[in-house]
């Protein structure tokens, strides 16, 4: 028994012995890559190779504000070094500036320019920063409109507008649920496989425009690879959350699709609050027409999953609020201004949804049909997935300027 005991303590005093050596090894290695970080921080080894070029500078417009005292800029540096704002040109012209806070700008911080500048309305705008070391950075204002300065009033038409466009569509295709429960196998599949293609076309959709907006954003935000590292790691969560208590089919499936639509939603919304507030109001009611007629499939998408099941009648009105409420919020946040990166972080975490759901209808289409051969590739499920597609590809061309 004590031989026993005594071999269990050497085994334990062995294992103890051994993580730390682990720890050690572990240690050391990161112990001297400090070591080198601080030298080379404190030396600065490189300034020999110094051939006195002027430092790398870059400069980002992130937000443009117009009102009755001047034109007010934001602006993040990206240089390699401090920048300092030593002039600002307007249409050519110098003008006097203040800026907020004062002094060089670091890297990745930001500042405002304020410029008592008597801007026209309608009239076209070039704002010209020009550092210390000469280096100059243009931002073209196209149309000159005040910006839009939230109040009730204007909350609450904004509010009506995002109704019409995400929740008023995707409850009308809700409604169609009594009328699509008569469907059989063959039209379940058309359905489901409908589901699919108006998704792809938002996936398509949703990417491109948050690539576009990344690279209007600094560069040090990696705004592609953000993009796309966002948008895998919303798909792996979302995945993930559906797969916590099982596969998530019915009532659970509905929705999911209905957060992924409504974060496509809330990009909608962010693109017709811009269009307001860049001042093309007769092109923003067009946008809203037209994305109006662009989401009525996505209730009937949201529809699908829950025509075999009767979900009590409070969870149709979630789903529609969830799928369309977003674009009220996208709608004011475009309005107000907003910065180009994180409006595509949030259409990336969007893009990262749809994938996912994407990947559970298409499982719960499968599951549908356990003894078909290749039901991927039947006549209603090729019909549903071209027809998505068509749909979304064709009243999405009416929004398109």
């Amino acid at each position: 028994m004590n031989e026993m005991a005594d071999a269990t303590t050497t085994s334990t005093k062995a294992a103890a012995i051994g993580n730390r050596r682990s720890l050690l090894w572990l240690l050391l290695p990161l112990g001297l890559f400090l070591l080198a970080l601080a030298w080379i921080a404190s030396t600065d080894p490189l300034r020999n190779f110094n051939n006195g070029a002027p430092p790398v500078e870059a400069l980002t417009y992130e937000r443009t504000v117009l009102d009755d005292t001047g034109i007010h800029v934001q602006l993040r540096a990206g240089g390699s070094e401090p920048m300092t704002i030593a002039q600002v040109q307007v249409d050519d012209a110098y003008w006097n500036f203040s800026q907020t806070p004062p002094g060089p700008i670091a890297r990745g911080s930001t500042a405002w320019i304020d410029l008592a500048y008597p801007w026209v309305l309608g009239e076209a705008h070039v704002v010209n920063i020009i550092t210390n070391t000469g280096t100059a950075f243009a931002h073209e204002i196209a149309v000159a409109v005040p910006t839009p300065v939230p109040t009730q009033s204007m909350l609450w038409q904004q509010a009506l507008i995002g109704i019409i466009v995400g929740v008023l569509p995707v409850a009308i295709g809700l409604l169609c649920y009594p009328a699509l429960r008569g469907v059989g196998p063959a039209g379940m599949n058309f359905l489901l496989a409908l589901t699919i293609g108006l998704l792809a076309f938002l996936l398509v959709d949703m990417t491109f425009e948050a690539l576009e907006l990344a690279g209007e954003s600094a560069a040090m935000f990696q705004g592609s690879s953000m993009v796309l590292l966002v948008a895998l790691a919303s798909f792996l969560i979302l995945m993930g959350v559906g797969h916590w208590r099982g596969t998530p089919t019915g009532l659970s499936l509905s929705f999911f699709i209905a957060l992924g639509i409504g974060l496509h939603n809330f990009g909608e919304g962010l693109a017709i609050g811009a269009t307001f507030a860049a001042g093309s109001a007769g092109l923003g009611t067009f946008l809203v027409l037209g994305f109006a007629l662009h989401n009525v499939t996505e209730g009937i998408g949201i529809a699908a999953p829950i025509l075999r099941v009767r979900p009590p009648l409070w969870s149709f009105a979630a789903l529609a609020l969830l799928a369309g409420l977003p674009a009220v919020f996208g709608l004011w946040l475009g309005s107000l201004a907003y910065a180009p990166q994180w409006s595509a972080l949030a259409l990336a975490v969007g893009a990262g949804a749809i994938v996912q759901v994407i990947v559970e209808v298409g499982a719960y289409l499968l599951r549908s049909n356990p003894g078909a051969r290749s039901p991927l590739f039947s006549p209603a499920v090729l019909g549903g997935l071209l027809t998505g597609i068509g749909f979304m590809y064709v009243t999405a061309a009416i929004i398109k300027i």
